[in-house]
């Protein structure tokens, strides 16, 4: 028995990683249940038998569990107040107990039509500028004649009979009222010709039997919408309150697909993403926030509310993702920091690079400058290896620089110096270099790149012998 005030559920098709799109459609329903201290279900649409696996299913509920997006019931929770199982594929007596209901009271039918039946139907629609729907051949078939077609061995898909006239009226909790006409519809496949049920009904029946009651999910489903509503009417099911989001789009405007931008929740965790930065990204698109703070989850619920869900497109910017990456690493301990570095998809990212003793000095040295953690692999080289600093950012900054500059920075670093600081006055001193002139070729020397940490904490970190060694090699490359 459902006694939350408000339940929603993410209901997934295992068949391929999460991206995201399913991501942000599983943080805005489990958003919508924690701001009314209600309920998250995680259900598994998995009736597409050839193309659903257990290793998708598996990678989502490992997904949610690390962006912190936890279920109340699910998989695996199957005596849970009597609502499961939450596998379709394991609800096969519960839909055809309500399939004999529907035909026991004529709302539905068999229909023999062929694949190459229904295109023959919509391509003439078409050509008569009508829009394509079903065009009821087989709505009124006789006994007999049905009877004859299942003897000769014909395997009928079930249609829901929509009535001929009528409306469909609701507010959506996204995009405000709306209204579809019945005779708009056509009759739809609630059951295919394999027994298996169709999502139009697995859908919309599951939702209410396991005490849904707010349904968010993408604008695409809009059009499924009051075939939904009608079916579980004419059930006398409780309909829950929808709202259709709206859809991510790239820089293009286009829809995002895998081939512009649409990475894997798997690829972006391998390339070092944290939860924090994906939630907090994914929490802006299509969803209006006054806050430009890195949110908790708990502090998302209290500021989620379906009156700030967008109509437009949301775009996503991977710049923008970047900006909350970097806010998140920043909110990390040092510990947190390390055991992130350390978690690259191939093992350690710094593969021993930093000597243990440096190693508190490096976080606290670097982490400003990282976002993903094969960059502080990046900073572990140029700090601690020996190996020549190179690159086309080195060669076309050094082109320009003398190589008087360097041979009087070898000399004055032979010399010795109270501070990193009096190094750079002295050299400026005795170059005449000010501002950029002076500290650009210096870190260009030292790190081959044009920003990053403080020089003297640099300096320090790698020991007077290889700064020795940077300067001379960059007074070759002048």
């Amino acid at each position: 028995m459902n006694t939350a005030v408000v339940t929603t559920r993410f209901a997934p098709s295992p068949t391929g990683y999460t991206h995201l799109g399913n991501l942000r459609t599983a943080l805005f329903n489990a958003l919508l249940a924690r701001a009314a201290n209600g309920e998250f279900l995680l259900r598994s649409e998995d009736t597409d038998r050839e193309r659903s696996a257990e290793k998708y299913l598996a990678a989502l509920c490992d997904d949610l569990r690390w962006l912190g997006l936890d279920w109340d019931l699910g998989p695996g929770m199957e005596e849970a107040g009597g609502r499961g199982p939450f596998r379709q594929s394991e609800r096969q007596a519960v839909y055809q107990a309500w399939f004999d209901k529907l035909s026991e009271r004529r709302l539905a039918y068999p229909c023999f039509c062929s694949g190459e039946d229904l295109e023959k139907s919509r391509r003439a629609q078409r050509r008569a500028n009508q829009a394509p729907r079903y065009a009821g051949t087989c709505r009124e078939l006789a006994e007999k004649d049905i009877a004859e077609r299942l003897l000769a061995g014909q395997r009928p898909t079930l249609r829901y009979r929509v009535a001929d006239e009528g409306v469909v009226e609701f507010t959506d909790l996204a995009k405000g009222p709306q209204k579809f006409e019945l005779a708009d519809i056509g009759d739809f496949i609630i059951r295919r010709a394999d027994g298996t049920p169709a999502f139009f009904f697995s859908n919309a029946l599951d939702d209410s039997l396991m005490g849904v009651t707010h349904v968010l999910r993408g604008e695409d489903h809009l059009a499924n919408t009051p075939r939904q509503i009608a079916l579980l009417r004419s059930l006398g099911l409780a309909v829950p309150e929808y709202g259709h989001l709206s859809l991510i789009v790239g820089d293009d405007g286009k829809p995002l697909s895998k081939r512009k931008g649409a990475a894997s929740l798997k690829k972006l965790r391998e390339q070092g993403y944290l939860p924090a930065a994906l939630n907090n990204h994914l929490f802006r698109l299509g969803h209006a926030s006054d806050s430009g703070e890195l949110m908790s989850l708990a502090e998302m619920s209290a500021h989620f509310d379906c009156a700030r869900l967008g109509r437009a497109p949301a775009r996503h910017d991977p710049v923008q993702l970047d900006h909350w990456q970097k806010l998140a690493v920043m909110k990390l301990s040092d510990a947190e920091v390390r055991t992130w570095l350390g978690a690259g998809a191939s093992g350690d990212y710094l593969d021993g690079a930093v000597p243990a003793d440096k190693e508190e000095d490096f976080i606290a040295l670097v982490r400003a400058n990282l976002q993903r953690p094969a960059e502080g692999a990046g900073w572990a080289k140029i700090l601690f290896l020996d190996e020549p600093v190179t690159g086309a950012t080195m060669v076309d900054g050094l082109s320009g620089i003398e190589a008087g500059f360097f041979e009087t920075a070898i000399a004055l670093w032979a010399k010795g110096h109270d501070s990193f600081r009096d190094f750079c006055g002295r050299l400026g001193e005795k170059t005449g270099a000010r501002g950029k002139q002076l500290f650009q070729p210096l870190r260009l020397a030292l790190t081959g790149e044009l920003r990053g940490p403080e020089l003297e904490k640099i300096a320090a970190l790698m020991g007077k012998d290889r700064v020795a060694r940077r300067l001379r090699e960059a007074g070759k490359r002048c």
